[in-house]
């Protein structure tokens, strides 16, 4: 079993923990103070560190339940998301094409935002940060084949959200 390092192990995933909380909140500073608690948290727990089969899984699943209580203690008062700049936009387009790719992400993260948070999760997990369905499985507490129905029923429902913005506008 191999050591962990707080520096070399934990920290790197802050970015990671940021947007998994950020999805679940859709609170800029709700999320980084659940990155920071979780941080603190899984640095609390270092003595238990070398029975974890998974720090990056632990300290997912860590800061969800954080994010979790979080949204309860704001209410379930949800903004959406501003834009973070990190989408990558075509910029040999023309700028009425990049104000419709602009649209469009906008309309994606709206329609992510809407979601169940179980869904969003298991979506940002997947689709965004590239886990695997066991990873995800272990994250949440629930069976890869509930997160497989999960993403699934999440893509339909941006899916046919999106077509019917397409086909009528706003």
């Amino acid at each position: 079993m191999k050591e962990i390092s707080f520096r070399n192990d934990v920290l790197p995933l802050k970015n990671e923990l940021y947007r998994l909380a950020l999805r679940i909140t859709l609170n800029r500073e709700e999320a980084e103070d659940v990155v920071q608690d979780t941080l603190l948290k899984v640095w609390n727990r270092r003595n238990e560190w070398q029975t974890i089969e998974s720090i990056e899984a632990y300290s997912l699943t860590v800061c969800r339940n954080l994010a979790l209580d979080a949204m309860k203690r704001m209410g379930n008062h949800v903004e959406s998301i501003e834009d973070t700049g990190a989408d990558s936009v075509d910029r040999a387009s023309t700028p009425y094409e990049l104000m419709m790719q602009k649209d469009r992400i906008s309309l994606v993260r709206q329609l992510i935002n809407s979601l169940p948070e179980k869904q969003r999760s298991c979506m940002q997990l997947r689709d965004i940060e590239g886990k695997p369905y066991k990873d995800i499985a272990a994250i949440l507490g629930i069976t890869e084949e509930q997160v497989k129905v999960n993403i699934f029923r999440a893509r339909q429902a941006i899916k046919q959200k999106y077509q019917e913005y397409e086909q009528y506008g706003l």
